[in-house]
């Protein structure tokens, strides 16, 4: 039976924006869900609720016990937010509202934003209620002495939190607009000549990442799309790829401890952007480099018999399993060093693709869609377009920065 004071609770939150995930899970016979609590000390407490019959009933009790804990946050902000530190508030915001809300890869790049870049560079004791545009000028500006990018970052983070801490009744006033903004400084990417490329791809065409060095610079795929790719994905008669997943690596951060990451695991996901979920046409050498590639691996399956994890991937270690998110670029270190070229990275690829489709006369629209870029609605006629454009590069790429052994 649900408590009168339970039933206002859940009546509190009953027009909340579901979750596009379950808040429940199955464990040992019964559901359960994640439960947030706060103790005398403001320290937040991470624990589970079992014992539901369903999930439905697990995640009603979900928001009560949710809706419980911002009570208890907001009962304890009231009487603190006068004397609250910049550095204990911005713990206490990170931890309890902003980190449950956000996935692992994001937070890990907030975490050391947070706990290694602006939480040293603040003064002791500084309370929340008293900082100002000064202030946080002057911290900003140290921050920005770490990298080229934290100024920008960090600034971003800070505009988070002092927008919660005005809303939640801690500040009165926001002083962060008024701060010096920062420039986003940009990466200093490689692009190889087209004299650079044949050079590179002559030493490429033996590496074992020759396939998916192909898909980077042809086809201007992004690592995780890469690596996530199944042969499934590919149509060898009609020469195409379908991007519907990304392979990425989800940082494991055990709540309170700072930026410190516990261990990687890579998952699945769907392509980074909406618009990342598109169909592409493949030049003919990327599918008899996929053709060989499938040969590659029915010798492993038979060389490894059970012990091979078959997960469909195109890009794999010799047993089957993925590879991991860094193998990729090492593997082309390496190679650059051997073809006594400059370094570069899969996203240096992906460049290199999008250069050569500006030097071919294709539209920014459709190079945009072509690399997902693009926020435009993909209707029918908009694909046909693409698929148009598409098959130009296609005979571009057919023709153009294959190695001489090759074009026979």
């Amino acid at each position: 039976m649900i408590s009168y004071e339970n039933y206002k609770l859940k009546e509190s939150v009953s027009n909340r924006k579901p979750k596009k995930h379950s808040v429940a899970f199955y464990e040992r016979g019964s559901w359960y869900h994640r439960t947030k609590t706060i103790d005398d000390n403001g320290k937040i407490k991470y624990g589970k609720k079992g014992g539901f019959s369903s999930q439905k009933e697990a995640e009603e009790d979900y928001w009560i016990c949710l809706a419980k804990f911002e009570q208890s946050c907001l009962a304890r902000q009231s009487k603190n937010a006068e004397n609250i530190t910049l550095s204990d508030y911005l713990k206490l915001w990170f931890e309890s509202e902003f980190s449950p809300i956000i996935q692992n890869t994001t937070r890990m790049v907030m975490a050391h934003m947070i706990y290694d870049i602006i939480l040293p560079n603040i003064q002791s004791g500084i309370k929340l209620s008293l900082v100002n545009v000064d202030y946080l000028d002057a911290l900003l500006l140290k921050c920005s002495e770490n990298t080229p990018s934290a100024g920008n970052k960090c600034r971003e983070v800070l505009s988070i939190a002092f927008k919660h801490a005005l809303v939640e009744g801690y500040i009165k006033t926001n002083p962060m607009p008024a701060t010096k903004p920062y420039k986003r400084k940009k990466p200093n990417i490689v692009i190889y000549s087209k004299a650079q490329v044949k050079q590179f791809l002559s030493f490429a065409k033996d590496n074992s990442w020759y396939l998916e060095i192909l898909l980077a610079l042809f086809c201007g795929l992004r690592k995780g799309e890469i690596l996530g790719l199944k042969f499934g994905d590919f149509c060898i008669e009609a020469e195409t790829v379908t991007i519907s997943r990304q392979l990425a690596a989800n940082p494991i951060i055990p709540a309170g401890s700072g930026s410190k990451v516990a261990k990687y695991e890579l998952v699945e996901r769907p392509p980074k952007t909406p618009n990342s979920l598109r169909k592409l046409r493949v030049p003919h050498i990327i599918i008899e480099e996929l053709k060989r590639r499938i040969e590659g691996i029915e010798t492993n399956k038979a060389k490894f018999n059970d012990k091979y994890h078959d997960f469909d991937y195109i890009s794999c270690q010799e047993s089957g399993g993925p590879h991991s998110m860094s193998a990729f670029n090492i593997a082309l270190n390496k190679l650059c060093k051997k073809a006594s070229l400059p370094s570069i990275t899969v996203h240096g690829l992906r460049h290199m693709y999008a250069t050569i489709l500006i030097e071919n006369g294709a539209s920014l629209s459709k190079i945009s869609a072509l690399l997902g870029h693009s926020s435009i609605n993909t209707t029918f006629e908009y694909y046909c377009d693409i698929s148009d454009e598409s098959n130009n590069i296609k005979a571009f790429m057919d023709n153009t920065f294959i190695p001489e052994e090759e074009i026979e």
